[in-house]
C-alpha cells in the first residue's frame, strides 16, 4: 500500500497501563490512577441520576447539529449557536483544524513541549512544524512571533500548558494576539479552563469579537468528568466554524454523549465543588515540593509536573509498583520530572507517602 511517507517515522499512541493490568502485574489490591487528569470526583449527581433511566433510540442517528447541547452552550457563553463546533473529544477537532489548514507549502507553530497532538497532526498533513521551547514551563510569545511568517497557517497554544500545567498571563496573550496576522488561525486549546484560579485571569470568550482569528477549544473530558463520553467543542467566528464543519464527519458525537453533556451543564455547583477540591490539593503539591526543595511548574489545571530523584522512568515504575499510575517526563518531552493527576486528599496524602520513599532511596544511595 502508498503509505503516507510521514508515517515511516510515527508511533501509534501507547496508552499506560490500566488499574486492572498493574493489579495483575504486581499483585497489588488498591491502584490509583493519577496518569491522565481525569477528575478524581467523578461526574455530576445530575449525569448519574441520567444514566440510570436514560432512554436512548439506538436505532437513530444522533443529532449531527447537536442541537440540545447547542443551544445551552451558546446560552453559558454568551454566544451564537453558529459559533460552535463539536468533536469526538477536543481531539478530533485538532484533527479537524490540521486537515482544514495544514499540508505541504505551509507551516505551523507549537511550543514543546506541549499537547503532542498538534504536531502528530501536522505532521500526517505534510506541513512543516515549528517548535518553540518554553521558558520556564511558560509559552515563549516573542519566540513564537519570530517563528511566524507569510506561510504560517496554525499557531497552537495549549492554555494551561499540558505537561507543565502553566498558564500564559492574559494580558500578555492579548499583546500577542494583536500582533498576529488575521490570516492565521490561533488555537487557544483550554481542555483545563475550569480548573483555572488565578484572579487575573481573562475568559477569552470575551475577546472573540476582536479576534476573529481565534478559535477556543474546551471539554467535557476533565472537569465534568465524562472522559468516557468523548465530547469536546471550539467556539470561535462563525465563518471559521462554517468551514472547519465541512471537514467534520456527520454525527461525530453519539447520542448518549450529547445527552450527558446536556444534564452535565445543569450543574455548575459540581464544577465549582471540584474546582475548590483541585486548588486546595495543588497548594498541597506546592508546599510539598517546598518542603523537599522539589522543582515544581506553576500549574492552573489539575495535574502538577514535579521532579523526581534519579530518572523519571524508574521514579515511575517504583510508584507503580506502591499503587500510583503517573506519567513519566521521559515520554513527555520533560526528563526528570513526573507528571501527576492531582487526586482526592486521601488520594495525595498517600501519594506523598508513596514519594516519601524515592527521596529516601535516593537519599541512602547517596
Amino acid at each position: 500500500m502508498n503509505w503516507k511517507k510521514a508515517l515511516d517515522s510515527m508511533q501509534p499512541y501507547k496508552p499506560g497501563r490500566s488499574i486492572d493490568e498493574a493489579k495483575r502485574i504486581y499483585g497489588l489490591d488498591d491502584v490509583v490512577k493519577l496518569a491522565s487528569n481525569e477528575n478524581p470526583y467523578g461526574c455530576a449527581p445530575s449525569v448519574r441520576d441520567y444514566l440510570t433511566s436514560a432512554a436512548i433510540q439506538h436505532e437513530l442517528y444522533p443529532d449531527g447539529y447537536a442541537g440540545g447541547l447547542r443551544k445551552k452552550l451558546a446560552e453559558k457563553h454568551g454566544v451564537d449557536e453558529t459559533s460552535l463546533l463539536f468533536g469526538n473529544g477536543s481531539d478530533e477537532i485538532i484533527m479537524i483544524i490540521s486537515r482544514a489548514l495544514l499540508g505541504k507549502g505551509v507551516n505551523t507553530v507549537m511550543a514543546t513541549p506541549t499537547f503532542p497532538q498538534y504536531a502528530h497532526n501536522a505532521r500526517i498533513e505534510g506541513a512543516e512544524i515549528r517548535e518553540v521551547p518554553l521558558k520556564d514551563g511558560y509559552h515563549d510569545l516573542e519566540g513564537f512571533l519570530g517563528a511566524i511568517d507569510g506561510e504560517t497557517a496554525v499557531a497552537w497554544l495549549c492554555n494551561p500548558n499540558n505537561p507543565t500545567g502553566n498558564l500564559i498571563p492574559s494580558d500578555t496573550l492579548k499583546g500577542f494576539l494583536e500582533q498576529v496576522s488575521e490570516n492565521i488561525l490561533v488555537v487557544l486549546d483550554e481542555a483545563y479552563f475550569e480548573y483555572i484560579t488565578g484572579s487575573e485571569h481573562i475568559d477569552s470568550i470575551s475577546w472573540l469579537e476582536k479576534f476573529p482569528n481565534v478559535i477556543i477549544l474546551r471539554t467535557f473530558s476533565k472537569a465534568y468528568g465524562l472522559a468516557a463520553f468523548r465530547v469536546g467543542y471550539a467556539i470561535g467566528d462563525p465563518e471559521v466554524i462554517s468551514n472547519l464543519n465541512k471537514v467534520r464527519s456527520p454525527f461525530n458525537n453519539n447520542s448518549l454523549g450529547l445527552a450527558v453533556a446536556e444534564k452535565a451543564l445543569e450543574d455548575e455547583a459540581f464544577i465549582e465543588h471540584c474546582r475548590n477540591l483541585n486548588h486546595e490539593q495543588r497548594l498541597r503539591f506546592t508546599q510539598y515540593a517546598s518542603d523537599n526543595k522539589l522543582h515544581l511548574f506553576d500549574s492552573e489545571t489539575n495535574f502538577v509536573l514535579i521532579a523526581v530523584p534519579g530518572d523519571a522512568d524508574d521514579a515511575s515504575e517504583k510508584l507503580l509498583q506502591q499503587g500510583f499510575i503517573i506519567r513519566s517526563g521521559n515520554a513527555l518531552g520533560t526528563p526528570g520530572y513526573i507528571r501527576v493527576t492531582i487526586g482526592s486528599e486521601e488520594q495525595t496524602s498517600n501519594f506523598f507517602k508513596a514519594f516519601d520513599t524515592l527521596l529516601q532511596s535516593e537519599g541512602s544511595a547517596v
